[in-house]
């Protein structure tokens, strides 16, 4: 497949939307997490994919294109640690919880598969 920009990536488009309803869902929890658990997991969330944009900005370079979707799946992590104390503080249910873990379980998929594979998605340097 031919991808004209990162926005043409699914990964790119499912991390986006869960990002946003990460957001949304936020917006209930308690004000005094407002600068901790809130900032922390808004933060991560949308980490996933500004590192996409950085990877595909630098995929001239397998290297370079590699470690970016690398911290990508690292901030996939981080968002699924904040889930687990949205969930054991009370502030989300667990079918919400099982929602967001099922879709960044979708996302680690596709990124290791872009880790795996890089060549589906860098340039040719010829």
């Amino acid at each position: 497949m031919k991808y004209k920009g990162y926005k043409d990536l699914k990964v790119y488009n499912l991390a986006y939307k869960l990002a946003m309803e990460i957001f949304e869902i936020t917006k209930s929890y308690p004000k005094e997490e407002k600068y901790s658990l809130t900032d922390q997991i808004t933060r991560s969330s949308r980490s996933v994919t500004s590192n996409l944009a950085e990877a595909w900005k630098k995929r001239r370079y397998v290297k370079m294109f590699v470690s970016k979707v690398v911290d990508a799946a690292g901030e996939a992590g981080e968002t699924e640690v904040w889930l687990n104390y949205s969930l054991d503080c009370a502030y989300i249910t667990k079918d919400k919880y099982d929602y967001f873990i099922e879709g960044y379980d979708e996302v680690n998929r596709m990124l290791y598969g872009m880790i795996d594979k890089p060549e589906k998605f860098c340039q040719s340097s010829a």
